[in-house]
């Protein structure tokens, strides 16, 4: 009998090794990358991320210490300053009446007591509201502050005070921004654009808006009051600069030296100088206006200027007020004589 040898086939013999061997263990490991790239650019994030701890902004230096190097600058500097990013911004807004407070008293301590702010209306008394309001007392007692100015927009009774210091407060104001909206005419010589009698333009009516809108923002943020102040010194000094280069003019004037200018503060305006007397009622009288100072006059007797009390306008709610009361007083007599009769 012949026996039949059958080959292996490749599958038979993988087995047979396979059932020979040892079982297989998993010893592969994760490569280590190793990139100069990616070396680069861990050591610039580790050392941005070390920068960052190390150096502080200017917001973690202690309030205190932050409002007294904000009471240093301009109010102009200030706005600018707030302009940087949304934390300084909301920080100078939170602290907005301590920081101008701090800057009026370091460099506007004068100018603050000739031009005060008007009482807004919801800050006076209630009980003096409707006579304030009354048509009969504001064509009696202030037809001619109420009369439309050229430069000056007519204030909203219901928004602030209509009493005569009010107003006075409140012409005045806007008679600052248009004095110094008119700075450059004055210094280059070239004649202000005269309104006609009786005319209100397009051009002017948009200009008296909008120095009225900065005198609004001044009644309810006190960094905008020391803005105007700012900028009234400003135009101060540069009038009287101008008016003593001028041989021709021989006026009394303040003295006012280089460094009274550089300084930026008006403390050479606590010198003897020329008083204020009268408002000027038209844009004619900026050629000759130098230091505008109303509210204020010289006492021979102290040598020193006497100021309009700060008191001035509670006793002006009480007459007000006093004067409401003889009203009904005598309507109601009135009253009283129709039924005797």
């Amino acid at each position: 009998m012949t026996i039949t040898k059958v080959p292996l086939t490749k599958a038979v013999m993988r087995k047979e090794i396979w059932a020979d061997d040892e079982p297989l263990v998993d010893t592969t490991a994760s490569l280590l990358l190793r990139s100069k790239r990616l070396e680069r650019l861990q050591k610039k994030r580790h050392q941005k991320e070390v920068a960052s701890k190390q150096h502080a902004t200017f917001l973690d230096l202690p309030s205190e210490l932050i409002l007294d190097i904000l009471s240093l600058l301009r109010p102009s500097d200030i706005f600018t300053l707030s302009q940087v990013n949304h934390g300084l911004q909301n920080f100078i807004l939170k602290d907005a009446s301590r920081i101008a407070g701090a800057v009026i008293a370091e460099r506007y301590s004068i100018l603050t007591r000739c031009f005060p702010l008007p009482v807004l209306l919801k800050n006076v008394d209630k009980e003096a509201h409707s006579a304030l309001l009354d048509d009969e007392r504001q064509a009696t007692h202030l037809q001619i502050h109420k009369k439309p100015y050229q430069h000056v927009q007519t204030p909203d009774p219901r928004t602030i005070c209509t009493y005569l210091t009010c107003m006075l407060a409140w012409n005045n104001l806007c008679l600052l921004v248009d004095f110094a909206h008119w700075q450059q005419n004055l210094e280059q010589g070239e004649p202000i654009p005269m309104v006609p009698r009786g005319k209100n333009p397009k051009w002017n009516q948009k200009l008296i808006s909008a120095n009225a809108t900065v005198v609004q923002k001044a009644l309810y943020n006190t960094l905008w009051y020391a803005r105007i102040l700012e900028q009234h010194l400003k135009s101060t000094t540069g009038s009287i600069r101008r008016h003593g280069n001028n041989a021709g003019n021989k006026r009394r004037r303040f003295r006012m030296t280089v460094q009274d200018a550089a300084a930026e503060n008006d403390a050479f305006l606590s010198r003897s100088g020329p008083p204020s007397m009268d408002f000027p009622f038209h844009r004619d009288s900026y050629y000759m206006l130098e230091a505008y100072l109303p509210n204020r006059g010289w006492n021979s007797e102290v040598s020193g200027w006497v100021y309009m009390p700060v008191t001035q306008h509670d006793r002006d709610v009480e007459f007000v007020k006093a004067w409401a009361k003889r009203r009904r007083e005598v309507a109601a007599e009135a009253e009283e004589l129709k039924e005797v009769l």
